[in-house]
């Protein structure tokens, strides 16, 4: 009884930390999108040029 239970344990905290992986990975991908965004608009304003 109380292996089945731990194996459950473990099987739902595999998935929660999966699932806060997948979180975590779309997060920083939108970090770096904006990221490049103030980048590009850096560069455009150090050129001289107005975005």
């Amino acid at each position: 009884m109380s292996f089945s239970f731990f194996s459950t344990f473990a099987v739902l905290f595999n998935l929660v930390l999966f699932g806060l992986g997948v979180y975590a990975l779309i997060l920083f991908i939108k970090l770096a999108k904006r990221g490049i965004q103030a980048l590009d608009i850096y560069l455009y304003e150090k050129r001289g040029e107005r975005f």
